[in-house]
């Protein structure tokens, strides 16, 4: 589905990971640099959640139960095909697979932990891209 209209302005990220206090971390930390998060610690309610053309960016945590972060950005790419994902794991060797599930694309893979300042600079330029 192509979403005719994004609400560009309001730099709006979906956040999920299943850990609460990268979920807490995380989004008072873009909250404080201007950003708009909706956080979730569950893949499927999240998805449930999920309409299209709201979100500019979607920060998903690799390793998750029920669903891992790769299913859920295919599900939502489903519903909103514009929507940007960047994808955050503990792990070194997700960033592989990544690149191996999705050759052709070009989405970004951060290892945590991360520093917020270097976070807000990779969603920023996500953002602007």
């Amino acid at each position: 589905m192509k979403v005719e209209q994004r609400n560009s302005c309001s730099n709006r990220i979906l956040l999920v990971d299943d850990e609460p206090d990268v979920i807490f971390t995380f989004k008072k930390g873009l909250e404080a640099h201007g950003f708009v998060v909706d956080a979730f610690n569950d893949p499927d309610l999240a998805l449930s959640s999920f309409k299209p053309g709201i979100y500019d960016l979607l920060l998903l945590d690799v390793k998750m139960p029920q669903i891992n972060g790769f299913q859920l950005y295919e599900k939502i790419k489903e519903i909103d095909s514009e929507v940007k994902a960047c994808f955050i794991t503990a792990n070194e060797v997700y960033y592989e697979s990544l690149r191996e599930i999705f050759p052709t694309m070009d989405l970004d893979c951060y290892v945590k932990p991360i520093q917020i300042e270097d976070l807000v600079k990779h969603v920023k330029a996500e953002l602007e891209s």
